[in-house]
């Protein structure tokens, strides 16, 4: 399952990444300072990327985060997949430029520790609606019309 995974990030990532790379290349002049490598990186996707949650806030409040939970999205197939901290979540997902309309959940049924439950909980708050999203390289922030938000980074 894995290796299909990494297949279908490779398969959905370089396309994406060849048709963005020159368009990045010519945007913009830069602030100066800095390597003119970082200028002509192409911007990654929210497909295709397994993004590892770093942070959840959720009524204001930044919530720890415990058990290495990750979303992946999946244009092709429409669907959102991962792991909430303690049991693994798939869902439809709808991606459109800076928005990412999500599903009802459907989880795995594990009891885990009370801080894995805390990050799961509040990573259900993303599901069943429409959630905004921005990638800056390597950085993804969902937001949620509920007020739930989601920095994740993508794994390397």
């Amino acid at each position: 399952m894995d290796k299909q995974r990494f297949t279908l990030a490779v398969l959905t990532i370089v396309p994406l990444v060849v048709a963005c790379g020159s368009e990045k290349a010519t945007s913009g002049s830069g602030s100066g300072s800095g390597s003119g490598a970082s200028s002509v990186a192409a911007q990654r996707p929210v497909t295709g990327v397994d993004w590892q949650v770093q942070s959840i806030t959720v009524n204001g409040a930044t919530k720890n985060v415990h058990g290495k939970p990750y979303l992946a999205f999946d244009a092709k197939t429409g669907k959102v997949g991962g792991h909430l901290g303690c049991n693994a979540v798939n869902a439809t997902a709808t991606v459109r430029a800076g928005h990412i309309t999500l599903g009802r959940p459907s989880t795995t049924r594990m009891m885990c520790d009370a801080s894995l439950m805390g990050t799961e909980r509040a990573l259900l708050g993303l599901f069943n609606g429409q959630v905004d999203y921005r990638v800056d390289q390597d950085t993804a922030t969902l937001t949620s019309a509920n007020g739930t938000i989601v920095h994740a980074r993508a794994d390397k």
